[in-house]
């Protein structure tokens, strides 16, 4: 039987299909088969394989081997849409054209490779009720914009192959699509009349039928918390791959906790009545319900419900405002009275007294969906109050106004949620104890670079904080190298003449004080980044931690970088990031200043990217509330809170900084660090261990020319 290294060897047939362009990896090939061997044995493997391992390939051969040769099923989850359409549109269709009908019927039984990407149910319309809503779109909604977004979706509907939102123009009115999308709650099955038509349905049938699914961290991890619960959608499967693993912890723990916003539940009770208007769902229900006082009466309970919103979120304003609640954190619970959880539970019985005098079987079935809605943000509300879910940290959100719906203007975006202080036990019992393979793969899972042939426990340790954390302890680790030459083509540039973050941002005093040293930190910031980006002639990602040193950097440095002639991009004002980065692609001077999302995920080959500025190394905020939560517990175990977990996770993310310059064999540049921490604390060192061997380092320190070299010697 052909073996995977075989197949990514020099004579194997991608070389054959690729031609002269192929090179094989050796780097690949022991992932490859490495990735082979756990799915065997239905063991563990966290994988880090460095930027140009090709570790996609590496994984997918063995997918797509263990789905022909033993019909099994393998979910493949990634982060990123780019990374899904990455594997949609060009590996696994390269790879099944590599592969011809001959080989694969060799393979095994299932002699086709059927991929799918799997989405979610909620991105695609239904016939039905897009049908529903456009007969009835005068007692639905009260302005042209909304009917308008319907127009525009109908219009859509008629010429989209897939029926998902991934085609859909742009509405303005997004929420008009909550009006029209396939929900479960309210499917009728094989009762739908557009049951043959339905994307959804069509969709569900291609994904029973795949061997591969490709999917996101988000969908993966609902699935993953909804089967605790014993239920799921995905198909059963054998085998699974999370590629992008580094982000595992943040998107598991978000889906295995709660989260409930005013926005959220106004949005429902809008959608039943609008007490401007008059219209909504229950109004004009009036004419087909049996009692139409029965209708008033449940409007009555949407304004009670409506007032009970208001004032609960009012409240929970009120206690962030009060500075009873350090950092919005909830320490205990019923801080604060519950007359949402009742208003819901109101409404929801009468709406069922509806559901029951309603002849109309389509009505019926949306009806179920409203009631089914407005019972879960109760039991929400309610577990979130009392804190009744065991291990999680518990708070207030108040981050301003969402201003996504006109209806929704003033409301401000105030919300309460939980989330597991510690994922790890969770993922082992639902995910690495649920009797199938799972690879973990990124190029950021350890905390430090390991020497070839290290004994175990060092891998084993500079994999600690992801075994840890994601709860696979006693899991393959390997950690392979990339194949580019950093020593040739990156110089890691350490400023010392940048300003120190805790001496500028932390000192003691009044807020004037405090106000006036912040300007002056982001003031000597502004002049070290103007610098550096001059040196490259732009071509420069200028990564943050914060988007108020952020944007208070953009405006110091807007007018000297325009009269250089180097294009301004700002994340968080000059549009979407999808938007920022085609523009910055567009013309090699650019400057993109990004935060958050622009530390991974990103990739900009060639000349277009040569200079990467990280303004400070990337701690978490120790007082957001989770993080506060699992630093504590730490101290409570008796560990050390910030050796444990600030560090490695400060350091994962810097890899993830650094590793944004270097995307290609050809690509060359510098990635320059502003934060002196990195060459002046006992940890700084730790940061320059976790980079990839041999990347040559220049220090500039303070009174020196920023072209004098400084021997790294000893550092």
């Amino acid at each position: 039987m052909t073996t995977a290294r075989e197949i990514l060897s020099d004579d194997g047939p991608i070389a054959a299909a690729i031609g002269p362009r192929f090179e094989s990896r050796d780097e690949q090939m022991r992932m490859a088969e490495a990735v082979e061997t756990a799915m065997a044995q239905g063991t563990h493997l966290v994988v880090e394989a460095g930027t140009g391992v090709g570790k996609s390939f590496a994984y997918l051969v063995p997918a797509i081997k263990r789905a022909i040769e033993k019909n099994e099923r393998v979910v493949i989850a990634t982060h990123t849409i780019s990374l899904q359409e990455q594997l949609m549109e060009k590996d696994l269709p390269l790879l099944k054209g590599t592969l011809d009908e001959d080989t694969l019927r060799n393979w095994g039984p299932a002699s086709e490779l059927r991929a799918v990407l799997v989405k979610g149910r909620g991105n695609y319309v239904s016939v039905r009720r897009l049908k529903l809503a456009s007969e009835r779109q005068d007692r639905l909604f009260s302005d042209g914009a909304a009917k308008r977004s319907l127009h525009v979706i109908e219009d859509w509907a008629y010429e989209t192959e897939d029926g998902s939102l991934s085609s859909l123009p742009p509405l303005e009115r997004p929420g008009v699509w909550d009006k029209v999308q396939s929900d479960s709650a309210n499917c009728m099955g094989r009762r739908c009349p557009s049951y043959d038509r339905c994307f959804y349905q069509s969709a569900r049938r291609e994904m029973d039928e795949a061997n591969i699914l490709v999917c996101n961290h988000a969908l993966f991890f609902s699935d993953l918390a909804l089967r605790a619960e014993g239920v799921g959608f995905l198909p059963e499967y054998h085998h699974v791959i999370l590629d992008e693993a580094h982000t595992v912890e943040e998107v598991a723990s978000e889906h295995f906790g709660l989260n409930l916003t005013e926005g959220r539940v106004m949005h429902l009770l809008t959608t039943l009545y609008q007490r401007r208007s008059g219209k909504g769902y229950l109004p004009q229900l009036a004419l087909l319900a049996g009692d139409p006082g029965e209708i008033d009466r449940a409007v009555h309970l949407v304004l009670e419900a409506e007032s009970a919103c208001r004032e609960f979120f009012a409240d929970l304003l009120e206690l962030v405002q009060s500075g009873r609640l350090k950092n919005g954190r909830m320490r205990s619970p019923d801080l604060i009275d519950n007359p949402l959880t009742p208003a819901l539970n109101a409404l929801m019985l009468r709406m069922k007294q509806i559901r029951e005098s309603i002849k109309n079987e389509a009505d019926r079935f949306e009806l179920n969906a409203y009631i089914e809605r407005a019972d879960r943000m109760g039991k929400e509300c309610r577990a979130l109050v009392a804190q009744s879910q065991p291990g999680c940290a518990y708070w207030i959100d108040a981050s301003g106004n969402d201003g996504e719906e006109s209806e929704f203007a003033s409301i401000r975006k105030v919300g309460v949620a939980c989330s597991p202080i510690d994922v790890g036990p969770i993922l082992k019992d639902h995910l690495f104890g649920a009797g199938h393979s799972v690879i973990l793969t990124s190029a950021t899972l350890s905390t430090r670079a390991v020497e070839k042939n290290a004994p175990f426990e060092h891998v084993e340790a500079a994999f600690a904080h992801t075994l840890t954390r994601l709860g696979c302890e006693g899991a393959t680790l390997m950690q392979l190298g990339s194949p580019f030459d950093y020593a040739r083509q990156v110089e890691l540039i350490i400023d010392r003449t940048a300003p120190a973050p805790r001496v500028w941002t932390q000192r003691n005093g009044r807020a004037s004080e405090r106000a006036k040293a912040g300007s002056e930190y982001t003031d000597a910031l502004a002049k070290r980044v103007l610098y550096h980006v001059k040196e490259t002639g732009g071509g420069a990602f200028v990564l943050f931690t914060s988007f108020s040193t952020l944007f208070a950097v953009a405006e110091a440095i807007a007018g000297p970088l325009a009269d250089e002639g180097l294009p301004l991009l700002v994340q968080g004002k000059d549009g979407s990031r999808t938007d920022i980065l085609n523009r910055f692609r567009q013309d090699d001077r650019s400057v993109l200043l990004g935060a958050a999302s622009f530390w991974q995920g990103v990739d900009v080959q060639g000349r277009g990217l040569r200079n990467v500025i990280i303004t400070r190394l990337p701690f978490d905020p120790p007082d957001r509330p989770l993080i506060e939560a699992r630093l504590e517990r730490i101290t409570a175990q008796g560990g050390d809170p910030f050796r444990e977990d600030s560090i490695p996770r400060a350091v994962i993310r810097f890899k993830q900084g650094f590793g944004r310059l270097i995307r290609s064999r050809k690509d060359r540049g510098k990635v320059v660090v502003l934060d002196s921490r990195i060459a002046t604390s006992s940890y700084g060192r730790l940061f320059v261990a976790s980079l990839p061997e041999g990347v040559p380092i220049r220090v500039i320190n303070p009174g020196q020319q920023a072209n004098i070299d400084d021997d790294y010697a000893g550092y």
